[in-house]
């Protein structure tokens, strides 16, 4: 398999990210909301505000890319740069959830699920397994050629799918 994109493996070293409970923020979450600035669409003040669209902007910009206009908002996602067939490693997937939507990139896929590297997922920078009907959009950056091809991952590890990933 060729190397992850540059966006992807800038979301790998964020493993393990958390936010931290009760009223303290984690700096480096707010760290990457100055970094973004106002592509955001909002003034982010705090990790308990949904943090997935965040994450992806931030990884985005690290990568030389510019976020859709309210980058917070996970659908805002859904028609930023191109729209892919097949996703492949680093494509930005879009979800539906339970009062609103989800955002996180593409690391692989069983036959009913994405495999997703994403923030707010579990309050934390991680891998989850999302349903694969639950996706409404996968975009690609713009002027970047399109991946190859799919990872597949046989079978899921301990855990089941997520349903609600803030």
């Amino acid at each position: 398999m060729s190397e992850a994109p540059l966006w992807h493996r800038v979301a790998e070293a964020q493993l393990g990210v958390r936010e931290i409970p009760g009223v303290r923020s984690n700096p480096r979450i707010l760290e990457w909301a100055r970094k973004v600035g106002g592509r955001l669409g909002i003034a982010y003040t705090s990790d308990e505000t949904p943090w997935c669209g965040l994450f992806v902007a931030w990884c985005m910009t690290a990568a030389g890319f510019t976020p859709p206009a309210i980058a917070v908002r996970a659908k805002a996602w859904a028609s930023w740069g191109a729209a892919l067939e097949t996703p492949g490693l680093g494509a930005v997937l879009v979800f539906e959830r339970p009062g609103g939507g989800h955002v996180g990139f593409y690391a692989g896929e069983t036959s009913v699920a994405y495999r997703v590297l994403g923030g707010n997922q579990g309050d934390a920078v991680s891998h989850a397994w999302i349903a694969k009907d639950r996706c409404v959009a996968v975009r690609w950056p713009p002027n970047v050629p399109a991946p190859a091809r799919p990872v597949k991952v046989v079978g899921f590890p301990q855990g089941e799918l997520s349903r609600n990933e803030a």
